[in-house]
């Protein structure tokens, strides 16, 4: 029993490292945050958006792991939501710079001619993985 749990954390702690230097490796490679300061003119401030993003990250990763709801005014949450909303359009804008990668890929995998099978594939694994989350583990 001892064994499997050891196991289990172990997983568990290597799934959870995987994804986080997945994350901070997609934040750096999209350069979201020097970026952010630069259009904000506060680079002097580069530090703290850092330490917000990994507070984040580490505060709602946490949250997630437990059973926890919050019974909070609609006020309170316009702002949650405004930011949330923030960071996502920030996050589709950087992605719509690096979209030159797809050309670059299927030149160099040769299928140039056919690009668009590139994209809807990402398209439809995209929408039935999610669809396969939403029916399979989301309990309603």
């Amino acid at each position: 029993m001892t064994i499997k749990i050891v196991f289990m954390a172990f997983v568990g702690l290597a799934g959870g490292l995987a994804v986080g230097s997945g994350f901070v490796a997609f934040l750096t490679v999209l350069g979201i945050i020097p970026r952010l300061t630069q259009l904000t003119k506060t680079m002097k401030m580069i530090h703290y958006f850092e330490g917000a993003v990994v507070a984040g990250a580490l505060i709602f990763g946490w949250f997630s792991l437990r059973d926890t709801t919050f019974s909070l005014s609609p006020l309170i949450l316009i702002p949650i939501g405004l930011g949330s909303g923030i960071f996502t359009g920030m996050l589709a804008a950087a992605l719509t710079e690096v979209l030159n990668v797809f050309p670059i890929l299927a030149k160099r995998i040769g299928i140039d001619d056919r690009i668009i099978y590139l994209l809807m594939a990402i398209v439809f694994g995209k929408v039935l993985g999610s669809l396969f989350h939403w029916i399979y583990f989301v309990d309603q």
